[in-house]
C-alpha cells in the first residue's frame, strides 16, 4: 500500500438492497442502514434476507484505513478502479470511511479490480457462492 489513498477494505457481513421511495420523507419501519433524502425523494439503504428477491449489494467499508473529511482523494481511489472495471456502485459515505455497495453478483470482479489498484480487501464475510 504504497499510496497515500490505499486502504483496507473489508466486505460487510450483510446483503443490502437499495430502494428509491419518491413520495416518502422517512421510512414506515427502523430497519435501514442508511437514508438520503433528496427532492426527488427518499433512498433507502437496508440489509436483505438472503435469499431476498430483487438487486442485491455486498458492502466495501473502509473502516480500517479511517479518515477525516478534510482528506482528498480516499472515495475516488476505491470508485476509479471500479468505474475502470464498469461496474455500478452506490456510496454512502460516514464521518470516518465509505461503504461502497457494487452489484452482488460483480463482487469477484470489484475485489480484483481494487487489490489491482493496490488495496487490500478482506473477503472473510463474503457470502458463499
Amino acid at each position: 500500500m504504497s499510496s497515500p489513498t490505499a486502504q483496507r477494505l473489508g466486505v460487510v457481513p450483510s446483503v443490502f438492497a437499495v430502494e428509491h421511495l419518491p413520495h416518502a420523507t422517512f421510512p414506515e419501519d427502523d430497519e435501514w442502514i442508511a437514508l438520503v433524502r433528496a427532492p426527488e425523494g427518499l433512498t433507502v439503504v437496508r440489509e436483505t434476507w438472503p435469499t431476498g428477491s430483487g438487486e442485491r449489494w455486498i458492502g466495501l467499508y473502509g473502516g480500517a484505513t479511517a479518515h477525516g473529511l478534510d482528506t482528498p482523494g480516499m472515495l475516488a481511489a476505491v470508485v476509479s478502479p471500479l468505474a475502470e472495471a464498469s461496474i455500478p456502485v452506490f456510496v454512502a459515505s460516514t464521518f470516518h470511511a465509505d461503504l461502497v455497495l457494487v452489484p452482488e453478483h460483480r463482487i469477484e470482479e470489484a475485489v480484483a479490480a481494487l487489490e489491482a489498484a493496490g488495496h487490500r480487501v478482506d473477503t472473510k464475510h463474503l457470502p458463499a457462492r
